[in-house]
């Protein structure tokens, strides 16, 4: 099902870019206690798990986007939101994405399911006996999606949500090069060639500081180092099988999507149509919203972000017992 969200956009951020800035350049990132533990894996790598205020609500999941974190805005604003509410969040950094480097060469790619059931079995040991629920974010929803394609049982999660993810990998590539789109294309792969030149340094490291330098775009940097890093033969193969698109109609858990047309980081030929939604799948699409920004209120000095009311509501309403 698709239909029509209820988001009314600042006056002040009317479109795509405005929305998707003004968060991150303004928004607090501040979230008090959280603490910080490590999920050893079992290939000897290591995932690091940040814990909001602690609640005895249900336990809520959050995946974060490219080379996010539980400092990136919609993270810690959605960690403050949840706890408010009574819900312990959880943020689950990405391999190497947590402030310290990953011990193995390989990190973490939009198709990855692995390291999300890791997470979910653990924080399922530690909480047996309460509600559990995902949210992902952009490439972070997106990998969210494919794992719930997965069928994971209602006793695992109960419902989960996804915020502005590039359903279409290609399609998201080659929108990032167009435009004012490319000053978020250059923000990533100078983030994403940082953190891997950092690890060229390793033993075996098998892809050159040069190799990586010379990325000049996030499709190359896809092609030359997320690719070969992550057993796919080159570019094509990875954006075809990460590519959450494709998986949405098999997917059983309640899920909500919420999208904006005009969000900067992909285009509209990316949004699913609802022949791919599977029953359970519920899409809200706004006109406005741009990517992971949603800022509605009457003031500058008074935003108000739409998704975390939003996704407050969606939760409450999955928790209702039917009459």
């Amino acid at each position: 099902m698709i239909r029509k969200s209820d988001f009314t956009p600042a006056w002040w951020l009317r479109n795509g870019n405005a929305q998707t800035l003004w968060p991150v350049l303004f928004r607090s990132r501040r979230v008090e206690g959280l603490r910080r533990e490590r999920l050893e894996l079992p290939d000897g790598d290591f995932l690091d798990l940040d814990w909001g205020p602690a609640r005895a609500g249900a336990v809520v999941i959050l995946f974060h986007g490219l080379e996010g974190s539980s400092r990136s805005h919609y993270a810690a604003g959605l960690l403050n939101t949840l706890a408010s509410a009574g819900y312990q969040g959880i943020v689950a950094h990405f391999r190497g994405c947590s402030g310290e480097s990953n011990r193995l060469a390989r990190s973490y790619t939009a198709g990855e399911t692995g390291d999300i059931s890791h997470v979910v079995r653990a924080v399922r040991q530690h909480c047996p006996d309460r509600v559990l629920i995902t949210i992902g974010f952009s490439l972070g929803g997106n990998a969210m999606l494919r794992w719930l394609a997965q069928s994971p049982t209602p006793a695992e999660v109960l419902c989960a949500a996804a915020v502005s993810v590039p359903y279409d990998l290609s399609c998201a590539a080659d929108r990032l090069k167009t435009g004012f789109s490319r000053v978020y294309q250059g923000y990533l792969l100078r983030k994403l060639k940082r953190s891997t030149l950092r690890k060229t340094g390793m033993p075996g490291f098998p892809i050159s500081r040069a190799t990586v330098s010379g990325c000049d775009s996030i499709r190359s940097f896809d092609d030359r180092v997320t690719a070969p890093l992550h057993g796919y033969r080159g570019v094509a193969e990875y954006y075809h099988i990460a590519s959450s698109r494709q998986y949405l109609k098999t997917i059983g858990t309640p899920t909500l999507l919420l999208h904006a047309r005009d969000d900067p980081f992909m285009s509209i030929e990316a949004i699913p149509h609802a022949s791919e939604l599977a029953p359970s799948i519920e899409m809200e699409l706004s006109e406005r919203g741009g990517h992971v920004g949603f800022v509605s209120g009457p003031l500058p000095v008074r935003p108000r972000y739409w998704i975390e009311q939003r996704l407050l509501r969606w939760l409450a309403e999955q928790q209702t017992e039917p009459d």
